[in-house]
């Protein structure tokens, strides 16, 4: 894998954010050429497939400015610095939805975009709800919730109401590890 190795001769953050970091690199490619790469720095997140007793799948509809509309995607938050993914994922769970969890699976992490952020996605699976309280959101986030049968998501898929990939993969593991 040596053959491949990008070697970075300089690199400038040119944004601190909130939520992401943004830097610069000026790499030397195995051919010997150089390049630039434009990267994201991201901490990190979870997101949860969360399944109510009567198999409904717990989701949230919101406006991402980004695609300049809502969609509709699984429970999923952002890892607070030395916040442990599960914690997250209890927290994220209880604030999206309102719901707790007596038990929670990991099923796999995942890099969204690794062609330029470092963003890796740790989704885990949600068993035994209990509905605890409302929906306690942070202050700039706005969510419809929805109890969802997975045809519904898979309509939704096709529509591109659902239109994001952590909530497409959980489409796809639902249909084939928890549906029988």
């Amino acid at each position: 894998m040596d053959h491949l190795y990008e070697k970075t001769l300089h690199s400038e953050t040119i944004y601190e954010g909130r939520i992401i970091d943004v830097r610069v690199e000026d790499v030397q490619l195995p051919n010997g050429k150089q390049s630039k790469r434009e990267l994201i720095d991201h901490p990190g997140a979870v997101a949860i497939i969360a399944q109510t007793p009567d198999d409904k799948v717990l989701a949230v509809r919101q406006y991402r400015k980004a695609l300049g509309k809502a969609i509709v995607e699984i429970p999923a938050g952002k890892l607070e610095q030395g916040e442990e993914p599960e914690l997250t994922a209890v927290r994220e769970l209880e604030e999206e939805t309102g719901y707790t969890c007596e038990k929670l699976e990991k099923v796999i992490s995942f890099y969204t975009s690794p062609g330029f952020a470092n963003e890796l996605v740790h989704l885990y699976v949600a068993k035994g709800l209990t509905k605890k309280g409302e929906q306690s959101a942070d202050e700039d986030e706005f969510l419809d919730l929805l109890h969802l049968s997975i045809e519904e998501m898979e309509e939704m898929l096709d529509s591109q109401e659902i239109h994001d990939a952590k909530t497409a993969y959980a489409i796809m593991y639902l249909k084939m590890k928890l549906i029988k």
